[in-house]
């Protein structure tokens, strides 16, 4: 019951104790350390840092192993404000009391006004050496403005026993690994045909947007995490959520889409 009360203070205030910050860097190396050695984490790092360029909002590495206490709060005071953000609960009982109390204890934040500076897409290429691997990995990205349910579907249409395609905010494109460097320039033909020549007929849309449907679905009884990032990705691109409704978006795609 006061999940309403509490939440504007998680957003906004913190104390930041010595030891809590030294857990969260202890936690933050690790993480990262496991990002590095995992090849398609390190490519959707490069990626963002070639479509948006490597200083901007997006472009920088989601892992900050060696980030410093000022440096952590003074990222905390510019971007964990209320302005645009959304609030998503689960296990609710009672909607419309939750909805009261919000609008209660929300006000009282007083929430100072940022101003966000918009990432513009660049495009570009980034490249990683690793000479110790023995292998290759590549990934094509591309900018898209299409909604969440069309790139999940268009992701599950073009992923094959060659390449893996991925959808995130803003990109979608595939990925591609080799055995050996010599096979890197196949394997870039490769991605070029799928995004480009791929022939999906309707028996591989429709195969598609059941698996893409269930996907979603399935993320709605996997936990609060996972159902918060859906309800949240709904509210920002319809402006709502509910099951049936995120259901409806998935049967609603089409071919011409």
């Amino acid at each position: 019951e006061n999940t309403a009360w509490v939440a504007p203070l998680l957003a906004l205030t913190s104390g930041f104790e010595k030891w809590d910050v030294r857990d969260a860097l202890d936690l933050a190396s690790k993480e990262s350390a496991e990002a590095k050695s995992n090849a398609m984490v390190s490519l959707t790092d490069q990626i963002y840092a070639a479509a948006y360029g490597p200083q901007s909002s997006l472009g920088r590495s989601y892992y900050t192993p060696n980030a410093s206490r000022s440096s952590i709060v003074s990222f905390r005071e510019r971007t964990y404000t209320l302005n645009g953000a959304v609030l998503a609960a689960t296990g609710i009982a009672d909607h419309e009391a939750f909805v009261r109390m919000v609008e209660e204890e929300f006000p009282q934040a007083s929430p100072p006004k940022v101003d966000v500076v918009a990432s513009p897409y660049l495009a570009g290429e980034a490249r990683l050496d690793a000479p110790g691997t023995g292998c290759t990995h590549l990934a094509l990205a591309f900018s898209t403005t299409v909604s969440s349910p069309v790139s999940n579907v268009l992701k599950h249409a073009l992923s094959s026993t060659q390449v893996t395609a991925f959808a995130s905010k803003g990109l979608f494109g595939v990925y591609a690994g080799t055995s050996s460097p010599s096979e890197a320039s196949a394997a870039v033909d490769t991605l070029s045909n799928v995004v480009t020549s791929a022939s999906l007929s309707s028996d591989d849309i429709a195969k598609a947007k059941a698996a893409a449907k269930s996907e979603a679905l399935a993320s709605l009884s996997s936990g609060s995490k996972m159902l918060a990032d859906v309800m949240t990705s709904s509210i920002l691109e319809s402006c709502t959520f509910s099951p049936s409704g995120l259901s409806e978006s998935y049967d609603a795609v089409s071919e011409g889409d």
